[in-house]
């Protein structure tokens, strides 16, 4: 009875996002005190539900939850959504123009699973969170687009866990890592936010007015000084030259013996290193001196890892 409670608690969460105990309390004819157990134990199970206390707040399904595709087909949205659409048009039932309504929302949410824009197309999430990562692209960019609020739960690069309330400005696409640029309550100030290192995100329910800011106030490197950039030429074996191309571009490669030849101007850091590593023996570093030294470094390293 009582996971039988649980699972319809989450389909209304799943519909309305959010709300209250005593609704919940009410519909589902239990306690207010059984309620905020429920929640709990779904806490507890990994499903993200905040309890936000105040006037305008309840219990808080996060926007970026959904269940896995694996739970509907598309062709079972469709054969599901024919078939209560013909007993809706008999019955006139209730329930079954409510169950209609969730299914056709949901499928209207599925088919935006790798879109950000109406013209662009992107697969940008982690290998194993594909879909977790399509939520949250597409919960940011309808708080970018829609200028509304949103709660999130961040974790740092120390593994820190902080909640942020954030006022969404622009989202930003740089060296495949996904940003959302945005005010932030909590410092007072704006932050760049990694898409993929946000655990969750919520509407609040509110609406933000933009502030002003120009792309020089974003602290990422869009435009590098040229005391920021090394000149770099690197030799290129002929069956890496696609992915070279697609890196550098194909006006700075040229054939040279029986390879190919590359003369650019990089950011000379760790970023780099690792970059021609991943090329394995296909790309070596010519000059200069000191990043072939930190490429020879970096490998030997990778070696004595694996050595036994």
């Amino acid at each position: 009875m009582k996971y039988r409670i649980m699972i319809k608690m989450l389909s209304v969460l799943l519909t309305r996002r959010k709300v209250t105990a005593a609704e919940l309390a009410e519909r589902f004819e239990i306690s207010i005190r059984s309620v905020y157990r429920y929640v709990e134990e779904m806490n507890v199970a990994g499903v993200p539900i905040d309890v936000v206390r105040g006037r305008y707040g309840g219990i808080c399904l996060c926007d970026t939850f959904r269940l896995p595709n694996g739970y509907f087909t598309r062709g079972e949205y469709a054969a599901a959504i024919n078939a209560l659409t013909a007993m809706n048009s008999q019955l006139g039932d209730g329930d079954t123009l409510s169950a209609l309504e969730k299914l056709r929302q949901r499928q209207k949410t599925d088919k935006r699973e790798m879109s950000v824009t109406g013209n662009i197309i992107i697969d940008g999430g982690a290998w194993c969170d594909m879909d977790k990562f399509s939520e949250k692209m597409r919960v940011c960019e309808q708080a970018v687009n829609e200028c509304l609020r949103l709660e999130i739960d961040y974790v740092s690069r120390e593994g820190e866990h902080t909640k942020r309330v954030i006022d969404p400005h622009v989202l930003i696409f740089k060296q495949n890592v996904w940003y959302v640029y945005a005010y932030c309550h909590s410092r007072a100030d704006f932050r760049t936010f990694k898409i993929g290192r946000i655990k969750s995100a919520r509407f609040t329910g509110r609406n933000f007015k933009k502030r002003q800011f120009s792309k020089k106030d974003i602290p990422l490197n869009f435009e590098y000084t040229s005391e920021q950039l090394t000149d770099v030429t690197l030799q290129i074996n002929k069956d890496a030259a696609p992915e070279i191309e697609e890196w550098l571009g194909v006006d700075c490669i040229e054939p040279r013996g029986e390879g190919l030849i590359a003369q650019v101007s990089l950011p000379d850091d760790d970023m780099l290193v690792d970059k021609i590593l991943g090329f394995g023996g296909k790309v070596k570093v010519i000059s200069p001196e000191p990043l072939r030294e930190k490429v020879a470094s970096a490998a030997k390293a990778i070696y004595s890892a694996y050595e036994r």
